[in-house]
């Protein structure tokens, strides 16, 4: 699985961060969330997919 985040659509709410910290990790300067570990390991597949489920303007891209 990989994952991307569309920046043009982000609201900077760092809630995937709080669901897959392994995954994604919001930069405080920039107050956006990052995408840190591509591809995605297994063991964090639901939680990346719960994340992009829970993302309000739906900026997560999961790409499986």
């Amino acid at each position: 699985m990989k994952v991307k985040i569309d920046y043009d659509l982000c609201m900077g709410d760092g809630n995937c961060a709080k669901v897959c910290p392994e995954v994604f990790v919001y930069d405080d300067e920039k107050m956006l969330s990052r995408v840190v570990t591509d591809p995605v390991p297994p063991e964090h597949e639901e939680a990346v997919r719960q994340a992009a489920a829970e993302c309000a303007p739906e900026a997560i891209v999961v790409e499986e």
